[in-house]
């Protein structure tokens, strides 16, 4: 009980590692266009907005600061994801993902710099543990697909800042409000504002009209996982430390992921696999005495 409450940040760390590894391995089996993708993700926010509303009485933090903070840490998340659906169009997710997959580093230099957030020498340790496992989990297992222009290295890197500095804006944006639901709900606002834009994105794509509700529904309760991994990942912010959270909770997910492919699929771990498997697990064990 004494480690709960001493680490409350990791036990919403490790929720957030669970709903997202268990979204990752799901989330390609769809043949959705990526636009409506993202429609079915902003709209799978609502529900845990929903929830963060009565958890505060429907209170919710209208000062101009937390707001603009908390709707920066949306417009970051939901903006790389629309950038990426770019970055995808000219380049293999086997040369974009490596680039944005260590996102992080961004949010641990940002957070070493202005919120002078430090660790023991042990948490480093963590920290380079959990790059390791990133960069592990990030190499390419085929290399299929073609480059159609270098302009993919424009987007994926506009990607690795956007989500390098949210982590870093949703540390700014707790800080600055009495609750973490707030955060949260502003962030749902924000990717449901961008849903036009996503639309907008694909208004070209003839297969946007072919699609009943069977296959919107399925991804629909699939990005469920995702907006509550978002959801407990804003309370493992507000109580932790965002140099140590955001490679942690990246590093961690692949794990779940390829453990559900060994079950499901009967699918072997790459060497490299086992070796981020095993740095994302020591990576947890160094952090839960942190």
């Amino acid at each position: 009980m004494d480690k709960q409450k001493k680490n409350p940040w990791l036990l919403y760390a490790l929720v957030t590692m669970v709903t997202w590894g268990i979204w990752g391995a799901f989330s390609d089996q769809t043949t959705l266009p990526k636009t409506l993708v993202y429609v079915m993700w902003a709209l799978s926010m609502i529900p845990c907005a929903l929830v963060a509303l009565v958890n505060t009485r429907f209170k919710l933090d209208g000062r101009s600061k937390p707001a603009l903070l908390s709707m920066g840490v949306g417009l970051l998340g939901a903006g790389g994801q629309l950038v990426l659906f770019l970055a995808l169009d000219y380049a293999p997710a086997y040369l974009v993902m490596p680039m944005i997959s260590v996102a992080p580093i961004v949010t641990v230099l940002l957070s070493a710099t202005f919120l002078k957030e430090k660790v023991s020498k042990l948490g480093i340790i963590g920290i380079a543990l959990a790059f390791v496992a990133l960069v592990c989990f990030a190499l390419p297992d085929s290399k299929d697909g073609a480059v159609s222009s270098w302009i993919w290295i424009i987007y994926a890197s506009m990607v690795f800042i956007f989500w390098g500095v949210q982590a870093f804006v949703m540390k700014l944006a707790n800080n600055s409000t009495p609750d973490a639901e707030s955060v949260f709900v502003y962030m749902a606002i924000s990717a449901v504002l961008l849903i036009p834009v996503a639309l907008l994105m694909g208004k070209d794509d003839p297969s946007l009209a072919s699609f009943g509700w069977g296959e919107p529904t399925k991804v629909f309760f699939v990005q469920i996982l995702n907006a509550i991994g978002a959801f407990t990942l804003v309370y493992a912010n507000r109580y932790g430390k965002a140099m140590v959270i955001a490679p942690l909770a990246d590093a961690c997910a692949p794990v779940i992921m390829c453990v559900i492919s060994l079950i499901l699929y009967a699918t072997l771990p790459t060497i490299p696999q086992v070796i981020g498997i095993v740095a994302a697990i020591s990576c947890v064990l160094i952090f839960s005495r942190e």
